[in-house]
């Protein structure tokens, strides 16, 4: 009979305390959309309307991606002759889709529907266009390169010419999302050479967001109330994600209390959702209700890029690659914590995170060194 000495069997019950601890009620369940990956390659969901309609992006080895629509269960890919890369980025109730394309090596931002079929979306004066958000008007946003080099946030109206919303003061700024009131968020260069969350309307223009104590932030969604959310940079130069309820930046990372975190969509009933990055390991997070809830990537999405007003969480899961998926906001939590009560558990899962990050590379070690002779 062979056993371990009494140091690695204690370090082993320690590592399966820690797996424990991070399998305990990780209930959360996703929903593959069934674009199956020997066929098509590795998938991402970017958006999906009350209908179910989905904008995604099939991705080949290579890692160049192809915009594709999912409508009940037909996948249909967007690009048109000539053209080698494209992405889809959001898709609204009527069904209309933007995204981008790339024919020659220039890309060029469109907006698609079953309807109408496809429309470009033309630059600021440059070379590029990219699309990156609508709304049910058909209002699009995005970014594209100027005559002079720079690259600035534009929006486009009916099918007019684009305009262009600006800067902070520097030379750079990229629109991300739209809502129905024709706000837009994204980032923006400040004349010192920062990049900022703005909030742009027609009234007041570009507004900067500010951050959460360091010097960078950026804005990637907002709702139809002007709630916005995405990340900032803090004092100690980590990420947290963050809302920004129109007077104020609310530091949600804070709340999680460790990682670095992503704000990536809100919905009209203020439920945000976003990543959370520590040492070898992601989770996903839906901030609703004022509870954190946190899933572990293996039991929820690695990915979430919107949710919607259905409360249908929009991203991919991992499995030795990416695969379309949603999940639900309300999926039995990981942990769901109101309040304060959240700080006490994130101490001991940030504790387990930074011993399983020590321990990772004696894995070896506990399962073959000091043996003792049976």
């Amino acid at each position: 009979m062979r056993c371990y000495s009494y140091r690695y069997s204690y370090r082993s019950a320690l590592l399966t305390l820690m797996l424990s601890a991070l399998c305990i009620e990780s209930q959360a369940t996703t929903h593959s959309l069934g674009i199956q990956r020997k066929l098509y390659g590795e998938s991402i969901a970017y958006d999906m309307n009350a209908s179910g309609q989905v904008a995604a992006v099939i991705k080949e080895k290579n890692g160049i991606s192809h915009a594709v629509v999912l409508d009940k269960g037909k996948l249909t890919r967007l690009e048109g002759d000539g053209e080698s890369e494209s992405e889809a980025k959001r898709i609204n109730e009527k069904g209309e889709i933007i995204g981008s394309a790339k024919r020659d090596g220039i890309w060029r931002a469109f907006i698609y529907s079953n309807a109408n079929g496809r429309r470009e979306i033309a630059s600021l004066g440059g070379r590029h266009s990219y699309g990156a958000a609508l709304n049910n008007s058909g209002t699009a946003v995005g970014f594209s390169d100027t005559p002079d080099g720079d690259w600035h946030a534009f929006i486009q109206k009916d099918g007019k010419a684009v305009q262009d919303l600006g800067t902070l003061g520097g030379k750079v700024s990229y629109a991300s999302s739209i809502n129905a009131r024709d706000q837009v968020v994204g980032t923006a260069m400040d004349s010192e050479g920062y990049r900022h969350a703005f909030l742009y309307d027609e009234a007041t223009g570009m507004r900067d967001l500010g951050t959460l104590g360091g010097k960078l932030s950026t804005a990637t969604a907002l709702n139809d109330h002007g709630v916005v959310v995405g990340s900032s940079e803090t004092k100690d130069r980590r990420w947290h994600a963050f809302i920004h309820d129109g007077t104020r930046m609310v530091d949600l990372g804070a709340k999680i209390g460790f990682g670095d975190s992503f704000a990536t969509g809100i919905n009209n009933q203020g439920h945000v959702v976003g990543i959370v990055d520590v040492p070898d390991m992601r989770l996903a997070f839906v901030w609703r209700d004022n509870k954190m809830i946190l899933h572990p990537s293996g039991k929820s999405l690695y990915l979430t890029n919107a949710i919607n007003n259905q409360g249908h969480v929009i991203g991919a899961s991992y499995d030795r690659g990416l695969n379309a998926a949603t999940m639900p906001s309300n999926s039995v939590p990981f942990v769901d914590y109101g309040g304060s009560k959240i700080l006490g558990f994130n101490m001991v899962f940030f504790g387990l995170a930074l011993l399983m990050a020590i321990f990772r590379k004696r894995l070896k070690g506990i399962f073959y060194s000091d043996r003792l002779p049976g």
